[in-house]
């Protein structure tokens, strides 16, 4: 298995019974998936998308090598899930230092917020670049998505005509509703579908994420491989054999204990975005009713020199969970000079990675020693085959604990509040009486 959990840094913060009551409901949560009878199971295709899109591997790599041979960007525009999962997994295997070639098209990213300096800028980065765009909505008409493929359609067509621009521009949405959709059919645009039953922050495995990943020239045949090898493991309740199971359990335990926030942390610059698509999974399924574990995320050794002191010293409210890799294969060996002015000669012949461990392990000790329980997540590698593993377990993990929790993991009814003030505030037909109200509360 290239995914395992080391929990003996949080048995001096449980009781064993605690962890055996708790696996039983993790049992029952399991089984529910499995038989979708729980809460939002009209939701759950995102369980079966590493087994059913092997099949659409060969054409979406076929694209994969059009975009990369005809251009030099790849414009993403989406928002949530819609982007984050391909993010996670492309940030995780790009060289940061190298420059936008043909053969290798830069991945930039759109739509994910509302600033006009953003979208002035990478309008301005486009300039004299050949590039396509996928743009990622399952309506159309989300605020942020909207606004950023109307500039970047405009853009598109002023450069290369409306004809060369719809060549330029693939469209992952629902099969049959809504305004983009629509858009497509009307300008000729090449379509992927998101199913019905399958939630953005659950779309990793779908076009939604694959399109953009194999476009960066990451084999996500090997990563759907690695989800479905999790996939299998993860069937069966047994907490001694199931990491997801544990994982969930582990959590929920804590939480109980009034631990009620969990810091992913990674010693990889390179997962940081991992670490933002977790955000949005556990926080979007199991922040309600006012419930649920609060997610954040620190990258280490990094914010030991600036979040270091709270988790060491401040509010015991927080448990850690660590995402261990076993190697890396690039690195670079410390070598000792005649001049010791720094005194780093006691680390001749180590390598960065082994010394990157060290601090992990010497961190995790001196939280744990504060208080702080440490949940070790270890693969064996960063690949393909290994992030497919890790995403999917994240994935299971995330529904069983939502369960457990009492919460329906699927729907995400809050997020809603805000975009509906905003279309009032801004004058949206239909919220005419909310934007009287709204207003009296502002001036008031």
């Amino acid at each position: 298995m290239s995914l395992s959990i080391n929990y003996k840094n949080t048995l001096n913060f449980l009781n064993e019974y605690e962890l055996d009551y708790m696996k039983e409901l993790a049992y029952s949560s399991n089984d529910k998936l499995k038989n979708k009878n729980g809460a939002g199971n009209d939701f759950l295709g995102w369980m079966g998308l590493p087994q059913e899109m092997l099949k659409l591997t060969d054409n979406i790599n076929v694209l994969a090598k059009e975009i990369r041979e005809n251009s030099e960007v790849l414009v993403v525009i989406g928002i949530g899930g819609s982007y984050l999962g391909s993010r996670a997994v492309i940030e995780s295997f790009i060289n940061p230092f190298d420059i936008s070639k043909k053969g290798s098209p830069t991945i930039v990213y759109a739509g994910h917020n509302i600033s006009g300096h953003y979208h002035k800028q990478l309008l301005e980065f486009l300039e004299g670049k050949d590039f396509y765009i996928n743009v990622i909505s399952k309506s159309g008409t989300t605020t942020e998505p909207a606004m950023a493929f109307r500039l970047l359609k405009e853009y598109a067509e002023k450069r290369y005509g409306a004809d060369g621009a719809s060549k330029r521009i693939i469209a992952t949405t629902d099969e049959k509703r809504g305004a983009l959709i629509t858009l497509s059919k009307e300008n000729s645009y090449r379509t992927y579908v998101i199913a019905d039953d399958v939630g953005g922050r659950f779309s990793v495995f779908s076009p939604v994420g694959l399109i953009p990943i194999a476009v960066a020239g990451i084999d996500i045949k090997a990563m759907l491989e690695g989800a479905n090898a999790m996939c299998s493991i993860i069937e069966e309740n047994d907490i001694t054999k199931n990491p997801a199971i544990l994982y969930a359990c582990l959590r929920n335990c804590l939480y109980n204990k009034g631990l009620t926030t969990e810091v992913l942390v990674n010693y990889i610059p390179r997962l940081s975005y991992i670490s933002e698509w977790w955000k949005q999974l556990y926080g979007e399924s199991e922040g309600k009713d006012q419930k649920g574990i609060f997610p954040a995320s620190a990258n280490f050794s990094t914010d030991l020199h600036s979040l270091g002191q709270y988790i060491q010293d401040g509010r015991r409210n927080i448990f850690e969970t660590v995402i261990r890799v076993a190697k890396e294969n690039n690195d670079i060996i410390i070598k000792k000079q005649e001049s010791d002015l720094d005194g780093l000669n006691y680390l001749d012949g180590k390598s960065m990675h082994e010394i990157n461990t060290n601090a992990l392990l010497a961190t995790v000790m001196a939280h744990v020693d504060g208080n702080v329980p440490n949940i070790i997540i270890d693969i064996d590698e960063i690949s393909a085959y290994t992030i497919g593993s890790l995403i999917y377990f994240f994935e299971k993990g995330c529904a069983i604990s939502g369960y457990i929790l009492g919460v329906n993991p699927f729907d995400q009814p809050g997020v809603e509040a805000y975009k509906k003030n905003m279309f009032a505030l801004l004058g949206k037909k239909g919220f005419e009486e909310q934007n009287k109200i709204l207003k009296d509360r502002i001036n008031n």
